[in-house]
């Protein structure tokens, strides 16, 4: 039997159509290891339908914070938390909750599905995660804030951390980085980013990294444009040095917290 190539991709962000392409695009076959990072819904138009396919192909995914806020603001004890579930539609829900079109029993479904992603992967040479790791705690000791939500303290990191592996991510949009244009993956200290901003107007790539044969593949969901990059040649490389000077901060995305919650009909 061939062996496979593995796959990540990229936040897809409700982008069905352009998620299609991208996968015409990468041909993957039965042998092929494909993984989501994350962030599979809000903001584009047909979340619904990127869960539908993802949760039937039985491709691996991780628990992004999107998928968290929804799951907060959605929880199995029907305690909502209305400070989230504002918090989440702000953040692109109502495009999540539009795609549905009503259909509350598969939304459930979804529910129920995204609360059994994991927060990270150990693939022995590749260990992902959605944003990334906490350099200054034990594996044993990170929660879903640290995989789904941390930024600059794993930016910033001046070694990696671990020494055998590579974090690939996505989360943090990498032309939000100094001298990196939109579509262009970002590397740090052991780490490397790859969510292009497929939602954002100034950039609409949608991306996957064949790891194995060191390519880049790409569509512009607003154009439905690819192409097909030598990982080389689509890669900047930062130092720690340069993560102080992101045009974003990670205080600009903090993690909902909330104090109260009450007990109403399931909704949507």
């Amino acid at each position: 039997m061939a062996i496979g190539r593995r796959i990540f991709i990229g936040d897809v962000h409700g982008h069905y159509d352009g998620l299609m392409n991208l996968l015409e695009a990468i041909a993957p076959s039965s042998n092929d290891q494909v993984y989501f990072l994350g962030d599979l819904i809000d903001r584009g138009p047909r979340s619904a339908d990127v869960i539908n396919f993802v949760r039937q192909s039985g491709y691996p995914c991780l628990l992004g914070n999107h998928e968290q806020m929804l799951l907060e603001a959605f929880p199995e004890n029907n305690k909502f938390h209305y400070q989230l579930l504002q918090a989440w539609l702000y953040s692109g829900g109502q495009t999540t909750i539009s795609s549905y079109h009503r259909a509350e029993e598969l939304l459930v479904e979804h529910l129920g599905w995204m609360r059994s992603l994991p927060t990270h992967l150990d693939l022995g040479d590749i260990w992902l995660a959605h944003a990334g790791v906490h350099p200054h705690l034990a594996i044993a000791d990170h929660t879903a804030q640290e995989y789904c939500w941390i930024r600059n303290e794993f930016h910033s990191m001046t070694r990696p951390y671990f020494p055998d592996k590579l974090i690939i991510t996505g989360h943090t949009i990498t032309f939000t980085f100094p001298g990196v244009a939109p579509g262009e993956l970002v590397q740090g200290q052991g780490w490397l980013d790859i969510d292009t901003g497929a939602y954002h107007p100034r950039s609409g790539w949608l991306t996957a990294l064949d790891w194995t044969n060191q390519q880049v593949y790409q569509v512009n969901v607003f154009y439905q444009t690819r192409r097909i990059l030598p990982f080389a040649e689509a890669v900047v490389t930062i130092n720690p040095d340069q993560v102080a000077l992101r045009r974003r901060s990670a205080a600009a995305f903090p993690a909902p917290t909330v104090t109260q919650e009450t007990n109403v009909p399931f909704c949507p």
